[in-house]
C-alpha cells in the first residue's frame, strides 16, 4: 500500500504553512529578550521607523491569562517583567511586508537589567540564582524496589559510573509556522504545523479567555515534528492569534531556521549516575541510579520527560533491588521540551554504556552479561510490572548479534587493528525497550475518543485529532479502517484534524498513534455497525449498502460510530508509589553498530548497523522500516555530531552550517529486521514504534568505540574534539 500523501510530497504539491496564500495577510515577527535573565526596564522603538504601519502587541493585549497552558502555567505568552532566557518573546509585530516586519524587529530594543543566571544544571544554584522552589528543582520523582543498600553491601562487585548527554535540535524539515484569522462568526482560527491540535486549543482558550466554540485549530500539512511540534506550537499559535485579533486581519508567522533553532525547545541534557551491584555469577542484585535533567527556563513537559526517563533507567533487566531518584532542574536557557524518546534515550544511553562497563570490570563479555540478566517472562521491571508477553528478549539479542556477525567481526577487528597504523575498528550493541503509549494512568486520563462516519454515498470517514507529520499515520489509519470495514481503501477518507470537526483522540506522541488510536478506529467501526443495525460481521458491500440504506431512510448525510479508550483490565498503576504497569506493553530491541575510528582525525564512522526489534504486528513494513532507519540516523547524529554550543545561555551555533547532522555520506546501510508478537490491545496487534529507534544507536555506537580503542567514553556527542581528549587521556 502506497503512502496516502506520498505523491503530493514527492511532486511538491503539498501546501505547507509558508505555501498557503491568504488574502490580506500580514507577516508576524517576534521581538525577544537579549539576555538569559533580567528585569525589563524599557522597550525602545527606533524613531527611524514609521510604527503607524505596524500592528504591535505586548502582554497588555492578552485578553485572558498571560500563561502558556501546560503542566504548570509558569511560562508567559509574552514576557511582562522578568525574562528567564535569551530569545524569550516580549513584543509581537505585524506588517504587510515580510522585510519591513524583519526591519521592525531590528528597530525594537528591549532594555533589561541583568540578574544572576543559572546556566549549568550540574551545579547547585546559589541563592541569587534560585528561581523555582528552594533549589530550582522543577520536578522530583523516585522509584524504589527492594533494599538497595543491603544488596549493595552484600554484592560481590559494585561498579559506578557517570554518563552525560547533551541537548539536541529537532531539525524538522519544516520550520515552526502558524496562520491566524478571525472568521465571519467571530471565531479565532489558527492553522499551522503541529502535532497536537487540542493542546493548541487549550492554550488558545486559556490565553484568549474564550471557550472552545470561540477558537478553532486546524492542522496544516506538517513537515516533521519529532516532539518539537508537541508543546511549542502553543506559543506561536497564541502569538499569531493575538496579532490577528488586534489587526482584524489574517497574520502568518513562519520562523526562519536561525530563529527556530535559537528560540524553540530541545532535547533535555542529562547526567545519570549508576552504582550497580553484581553477584559472583554476574547477576544484577542492585541498581542505584540518579537522573538529573536540564529543564531550561520553564517547566514545559519536564516532569513527564523525567517520568519516562526514570522508568526506563534500569532497563530491560531483572533486578530485585532498584532505587532511582530523578530531578529536573531549572536553568536560564531555552526551555527543554518533547523530543522523540521523551527522556528514555538519555537514561538508556547511560544504562547500556554502563552495562558494558560492568561486564568488563567483572570479566564477562557484554553478551554473556546480558544473557544472564535480560528479563524473562514472570520477572518484573523496576516498577514491579511483571512481564508476561511471551517475547524472547534473549532471542532478540541473539538475532541482532547473528545478523551483525558479531563474533566473527570481533576476531576480524583484532587482526585489522594490529595491522593498521591509524585505523581502528570495533563493534558494540545495546539491548533496550520502550514503553508504548502514555505512562501509567495517562491514557485513562486522556480518555481519547474516535469517530467513524458512514456517509450517504457509502464512503467511510475517519475522524481523529491525530496528525500526519511524515511518519505515515494517515496511511496506517486508512489501512486499519479499510480492513476493519472490509472495504477497499478507495472507500475510506481521513479527515483533516480540525477541532471543530474531530473529537479529541489525544496527542500524536508517545508511540501511541497506531496502537491506541488505531484500536479506537476498529472499535468505532464496530459501533458504526451497531448504529445502523448491521450484523457484527457485516463487511464490504454488506456494510456499504447498510450505511447507504440507513442514511436514505433517515434522511441523513451521515451516521457516526464512536469509541472511547478503555484500559486493558490487567493494567494497574499507582501514581503515588510509582509501582505497577508503567505501560500496557513494551517494544524490545537490540541494535548492533560497527565503527571505524581514524586516529589522525579522531573521526568515528559507522560502517555497519543492524536493528532488530519486536514491535507486535508490523502494519506497513515500508513505513515501519523507514521509522527505524530514520530513528537510527537521528541517533547517529546525537551520538557523534549534534552538539549544541551555548554562549551566555543562548545557542551559539543556531544555523545548519555549524550544527552538524548526518548526511547521506555519513550513513551506512541500516539493516532492519522485525520479530512479531502481536499485542492484544493494539490495532491488528500493533505496538508503538516511533520512539524506539532513537533509544539504541548512541549506546551501541559508543560501546563500539570502546571496543575499538579500549577506552571508556561516558558522554555524547562524542565529537572528534571530545574523542581526541579521551584518546589522549587513555594514551591511544
Amino acid at each position: 500500500m502506497k503512502r496516502l500523501e506520498g505523491n503530493a510530497k514527492l511532486l511538491g504539491r503539498e501546501q505547507y504553512v509558508d505555501d498557503l496564500q491568504v488574502e490580506g495577510c500580514l507577516w508576524g515577527m517576534t521581538v525577544r529578550s537579549p539576555v538569559a535573565r533580567g528585569r525589563i526596564k524599557e522597550i525602545r522603538f527606533s524613531p527611524e521607523i514609521d510604527w503607524s504601519e505596524f500592528v504591535i502587541v505586548d502582554h497588555r493585549d492578552i485578553p485572558g491569562a498571560n500563561e502558556v497552558f501546560l503542566i504548570e502555567k509558569d511560562q508567559p505568552v509574552l514576557c511582562a517583567g522578568e525574562v528567564r532566557h535569551v530569545h524569550e518573546a516580549v513584543v509581537l509585530l505585524a506588517h504587510p511586508s515580510r522585510e519591513m516586519a524583519r526591519k521592525g524587529v531590528r528597530g525594537v530594543e528591549v532594555v533589561v537589567e541583568e540578574l544572576p543566571a543559572a546556566l549549568d544544571f550540574r551545579v547547585e544554584a546559589e541563592p541569587a540564582r534560585v528561581q523555582w522552589g528552594e533549589d530550582n528543582s522543577l520536578s522530583r520523582l523516585s522509584i524504589n524496589k527492594g533494599d538497595v543498600e543491603a544488596a549493595l553491601a552484600s554484592a560481590a562487585h559494585v561498579v559506578e559510573g557517570v554518563y552525560e548527554s547533551g541537548a539536541q535540535e529537532h531539525v524538522y524539515l519544516e520550520n515552526q509556522g502558524m496562520i491566524s484569522w478571525v472568521d465571519d462568526d467571530g471565531v479565532v482560527v489558527v492553522q499551522g504545523s503541529m502535532q497536537c491540535p487540542y493542546y493548541v486549543l487549550n492554550a488558545l482558550t486559556h490565553a484568549l479567555g474564550r471557550d472552545e466554540a470561540g477558537c478553532r485549530v486546524v492542522q496544516a500539512p506538517t513537515g516533521g515534528g519529532f516532539g518539537g511540534k508537541e508543546d511549542y506550537p502553543s506559543n506561536i499559535a497564541c502569538h499569531a492569534a493575538l496579532l490577528a485579533m488586534k489587526a482584524q486581519k489574517p497574520v502568518k508567522i513562519v520562523y526562519d531556521r536561525g530563529e527556530d533553532m535559537a528560540s524553540t525547545t530541545k532535547r533535555h541534557p542529562s547526567r545519570v549516575r549508576h552504582r550497580t551491584g553484581v553477584d559472583e555469577s554476574g547477576r544484577l542484585v542492585a541498581q542505584d541510579i540518579e537522573v538529573t535533567l536540564d529543564g531550561g527556563a520553564y517547566v514545559t513537559l519536564s516532569p513527564v520527560v523525567l517520568s519516562r526517563g526514570i522508568i526506563h533507567a534500569a532497563g530491560p533487566y531483572s533486578c530485585d533491588n532498584v532505587r532511582i531518584n530523578g530531578r529536573a532542574v531549572l536553568t536560564n536557557s531555552v526551555p527543554y521540551g518533547a523530543f522523540r524518546g521523551f527522556g528514555a534515550p538519555q537514561t538508556l544511553f547511560a544504562l547500556e554504556r554502563h552495562m558494558d562497563v560492568v561486564a568488563k570490570r567483572i570479566g564477562m563479555t557484554p553478551e554473556e552479561f546480558r544473557r544472564i540478566n535480560l528479563i524473562r517472562d514472570g520477572q518484573s521491571t523496576s516498577t514491579g510490572q511483571v512481564i508476561d508477553d511471551g517475547t524472547d528478549r534473549v532471542g532478540v539479542m541473539e538475532r541482532g548479534l547473528e545478523l551483525a556477525a558479531y563474533e566473527r567481526k570481533r576476531e576480524e577487528h583484532a587482526s585489522f587493528n594490529a595491522t593498521h597504523d591509524y585505523l581502528r575498528r570495533g563493534i558494540g550493541f545495546a539491548s533496550f525497550y520502550h514503553g508504548a503509549g502514555f505512562t501509567g494512568a495517562g491514557e485513562v486520563y486522556l480518555a481519547s475518543k474516535c469517530h467513524v462516519a458512514g456517509l450517504a454515498d457509502g464512503t467511510i470517514e475517519v475522524l481523529t485529532a491525530n496528525t500526519e507529520m511524515g511518519q505515515g499515520a494517515t496511511t496506517v489509519f486508512l489501512k486499519i479502517a479499510a480492513e476493519a470495514a472490509g472495504v477497499d481503501v478507495s472507500q475510506v477518507v481521513i479527515a483533516t484534524p480540525d477541532t471543530h470537526r474531530v473529537p479529541n483522540s489525544g496527542p500524536t506522541v508517545a508511540s501511541r498513534t497506531s496502537m491506541v488510536v488505531g484500536k479506537l478506529i476498529e472499535k468505532a467501526i464496530d459501533d458504526l455497525r451497531a448504529q445502523i443495525g448491521a450484523a457484527a460481521d457485516a463487511k464490504g458491500a454488506a456494510l456499504t449498502d447498510a450505511i447507504r440504506a440507513w442514511c436514505s431512510s433517515n434522511g441523513a448525510e451521515r451516521v457516526v460510530g464512536r469509541s472511547e479508550y478503555e484500559k486493558p483490565p490487567e493494567v494497574v498503576w499507582d501514581e503515588k508509589t510509582y509501582t505497577g504497569h508503567a505501560y500496557g506493553t513494551f517494544a524490545w530491541a537490540t541494535y548492533v553498530a560497527e565503527v571505524e575510528v581514524d586516529l589522525r582525525t579522531d573521526d568515528v564512522r559507522v560502517i555497519d548497523f543492524v536493528a532488530v526489534q519486536e514491535i507486535g504486528k508490523v502494519l506497513n513494513e515500508t513505513l515501519a522500516r523507514g521509522q527505524i532507519q530514520g530513528g537510527v540516523v537521528q541517533g547517529i547524529g546525537w551520538a557523534l555530531m549534534e552538539e549544541c554550543k551555548w554562549r551566555d545561555g543562548a545557542m551559539a551555533n543556531n544555523q545548519m552550517t555549524n550544527y552538524i547532522i548526518p548526511t547521506a555520506d555519513d550513513v551506512c546501510p541500516i539493516r532492519v529486521e522485525f520479530m512479531e508478537n502481536p499485542y492484544a490491545h493494539g490495532a491488528q496487534g500493533a505496538k508503538g514504534i516511533g520512539e524506539l529507534p532513537i533509544d539504541g544507536p548512541a549506546p551501541a555506537i559508543l560501546n563500539a568505540v570502546a571496543d575499538a580503542l579500549d577506552v571508556e567514553p561516558t558522554a555524547i556527542p562524542l565529537t572528534p574534539e571530545h574523542l581526541m581528549e579521551l584518546a589522549r587521556e587513555a594514551h591511544v
